[in-house]
């Protein structure tokens, strides 16, 4: 075989063995070793192979139980289905997958658990004031029950805590409770019971398993002290009316019931209210009436007896003895006499006022319109009928009102995070207003609730509203206000009238940590560059504006953006920069203070007459710096035993007698903010000779020359000043020489 043949088929040998290297037969399960599931829910465990183009999978539990689940494979992966779970499938798992002559195996424990229903809480009885009543918190179909804890709360107070971990735990789904007797109190109204139950697997998850119900408390009383009145007497004629009125005390307030006893003892229900009035009575309305006060808890009654006459006729009135209308709808009254052939009826109201309406009479019936209804109409109106030599009346009450519109929902301002709104509901066009509740909701929960009972009822249409302060947060947003409206009929109507408008809230945060970051620094040389960046936090966003506070202390805008930039900064920049953060809710401000400097120029540092003096000689040793105020030019006599600073007057320090001590080293320095500068000078002072006086020429020169530089140099200091070139420095009071 030629030498090349060989090494081509040695390199594809070694190409093959890589190739079956890199696809070594392996095996996963998922999930992985453990995993836990809900009885009667879906399960599925996936074994799935690389490594191998086709291989074979089987299942089986460890103890070689059923499996109790459905097995589906398809190419390098096989699926164990469980559906639902039950007690069949809690067991380890192993997923064999042969390839070949290769085998592999891998496990998974599976456990179950049931938890499936929220707990339950069960009263012994209704709760009654004073009367012991047990409650029973309860949690169906639980498993494994030795892993529950059943805890019962009134309020935020535990009443009771229960585990199981004393019972073994079966195969079964087990009910567990526990149970807490209490007495109820009145002030038990409203509280809350929380029934708790925790399924502790901490196997799995350290976090349980856990329900809850919440049930409100009811506390009742039973109903007492049940009395009837009646109106005008228990003795009337055929054809009259009786009005009979009841109440009842409980808690809660006791339902009313009027019942009418029959000759066998047998209660006929007339009506669910307080009052019951009787019209057009007839012999067969004389009886027993029995007015009940009844509620959860129990029942107390009352009776009286009506005794009704008899009289040869009657009078129907129709459409009831009372009726509600709408202002500006029509009505029509109807008034018959029943047993009468020939009778003769009129109208009239019970005050004696217009009847505002057209009457047409047709043999035993009469009929009165209202065409528009209005207040006019508000009577009880009275249809009278002769018949021979007996009269009779039958009267029905029109009840106006007035409901048109829905109400309106307004708002003092916007909503703003923290900050008191006035929400005003007004309902408009309104009668009876004496009649009319209202509302105010946000999503389900009643912000306020007004009742317009205590007003006396106006004979107009008037607007009627509720108004409340609340405080409105960032979880309002998305929340629906709901302005309800309603009109209680009383007895004119079952049906209660009721309209209502919604809004929903949209809450604003006003700005605040408003930031200013100045780059590079807020001091600058002239001609530098400067950026002035703000940030405001806010909902909605704040919008920025910058502007430059002026010398009266009102803001000049300058710009809208984030950053404010100064390409080349000039002197008259300088000032107070305000950064305002503003939306719909406030404004938030933050100042920063731009500094820009003229860059030094060199400063100036002089002796006159001359560095070097005699004894005795007048010395003016003056510091300038054209563009640096005086209160930044220090002068100092330098020594060793330490520098002393110099009290100089515009930035000259005058010697009137010079003296030997006086000689040495002078130094000026000048500071900004921006950077320093250093100039010094020596100065020689030269005794006198000791046995002469001493005066010369040219010392009374000095001495005139002085009188006229000294003016010289307070005029140029006076004009430098003028110019904006003021360069001295207005020293403090100097350390006096220690030599």
């Amino acid at each position: 075989m030629p030498v090349k043949m060989v090494a081509i088929f040695g390199a594809s040998t070694v190409l093959w063995i890589l190739f079956a290297a890199s696809q070594a037969f392996k095996i996963e399960i998922s999930p992985e070793y453990r995993t836990i599931a809900q009885i009667g829910d879906s399960m599925s465990l996936t074994c799935s192979t690389t490594g191998c183009e086709a291989p074979s999978f089987s299942w089986r539990t460890q103890i070689d139980s059923p499996l109790s689940g459905k097995v589906k494979t398809e190419g390098a992966k096989s699926v164990l289905t469980m559906d639902p779970v039950s007690f069949e499938n809690e067991h380890s798992y192993l997923c064999t997958a042969t390839c070949g002559s290769g085998k592999l195996e891998r496990g998974i424990q599976v456990d179950i658990y049931s938890l499936p229903k929220d707990p339950e809480i069960q009263f012994s009885g209704l709760l009654e004031v004073g009367k012991p009543v047990v409650v029973k918190c309860l949690a169906p179909d639980v498993y494994p029950v030795d892993r529950l804890e059943l805890d019962l709360f009134k309020g935020d107070h535990l009443m009771k805590s229960q585990e199981f971990l004393e019972e073994m735990a079966k195969k079964s789904l087990e009910t567990k409770s526990l149970e807490v007797t209490f007495t109820p109190v009145i002030e038990d109204t409203g509280k809350v019971l929380v029934c708790r139950a925790k399924l502790h697997i901490d196997q799995i998850d350290s976090k349980p398993e856990e329900r809850q119900t919440v049930k409100e408390l009811q506390v009742y009383t039973s109903p007492t002290n049940t009395n009837i009145s009646v109106h005008p007497s228990t003795r009337l004629q055929e054809g009259g009316a009786v009005t009979m009125t009841c109440s009842s005390e409980g808690l809660p307030a006791p339902e009313i019931f009027w019942r009418k006893k029959s000759d066998n003892g047998v209660l006929q229900l007339l009506s669910g209210n307080a009052t019951l009035t009787l019209i057009a009575m007839r012999m067969e309305d004389s009886g027993i009436y029995v007015c009940e006060g009844v509620n959860l808890i129990g029942r107390d009654s009352s009776e009286v007896e009506l005794v009704v006459e008899e009289k040869p006729f009657r009078v129907d009135i129709s459409p009831g003895s009372q009726v509600a209308a709408q202002v500006g709808d029509s009505l029509v009254l109807t008034c018959a006499a029943v047993g009468c052939d020939s009778p003769s009826i009129s109208w009239r109201t019970q005050t004696e006022s217009p009847l505002s309406g057209a009457v047409r009479s047709e043999g035993a019936k009469s009929t009165l319109t209202l065409s528009s209804v209005s207040f006019e109409n508000e009577h009880s109106y009275l249809c009278t009928v002769t018949c021979l030599q007996r009269t009779l009346e039958k009267r029905i009450q029109v009840k106006v009102y007035s409901f048109p519109e829905d109400p309106e929902i307004e708002m003092s301002g916007p909503l703003v995070h923290g900050r008191p709104v006035s929400v005003n509901c007004t309902v408009p066009d309104v009668y009876p207003f004496d009649h009319l509740e209202i509302e105010l909701l946000k999503g389900e929960t009643t912000l306020m609730n007004k009742h317009f009972l205590e007003e006396m009822g106006t004979k107009s249409l008037e607007t009627k509203s509720l108004e409340m302060t609340f405080i409105p947060t960032t979880e309002d947003t998305g929340k629906v206000l709901v302005c309800l409206a309603k009109l209680h009929s009383g007895e004119m109507e079952s049906e209660l009238k009721q309209r209502q408008s919604t809004q929903t809230l949209y809450v604003n945060v006003a700005p605040s940590e408003t930031t200013i970051w100045v780059s590079p620094s807020p001091v600058l040389e002239e001609g530098s560059p400067v950026n002035l960046t703000c940030s405001s936090d806010g909902f909605p966003a704040p919008q920025i504006l910058w502007s430059r506070q002026l010398d009266n202390g009102e803001l000049q805008p300058l710009s809208e953006n984030t950053t404010l930039t100064f390409m080349s900064t000039k002197l008259e920049d300088s000032g107070v920069y305000v950064c305002e953060g503003i939306n719909q809710a406030g404004i938030s401000r933050k100042s920063v203070d731009l500094i820009i400097q003229v860059s030094q120029k060199d400063i100036q540092l002089t002796v006159f007459p001359s560095k070097s003096v005699k004894e005795g000689d007048t010395v003016i040793i003056s510091c300038t710096c054209g563009n640096v105020p005086e209160t930044w030019i220090i002068l100092k006599k330098k020594a060793k035993t330490g520098d002393m600073v110099l009290k100089s007057v515009d930035g000259s320090y005058t010697i009137r007698k010079a003296q030997l001590q006086d000689a040495g080293v002078y130094e000026c320095e000048s500071k900004t903010e921006v950077g320093s500068q250093l100039r010094s000078l020596t100065l020689d002072v030269k005794g006198r000779e000791n046995n002469r006086d001493y005066f010369s020429p040219e010392l009374l020169a000095l001495y005139c020359a002085s009188s006229l530089v000294i003016p010289a140099i307070g005029m140029i200091v006076y004009f430098a000043r003028k110019a904006n070139m003021k360069g001295s420095y207005s020293l403090v009071e100097a350390q006096k020489s220690k030599v």
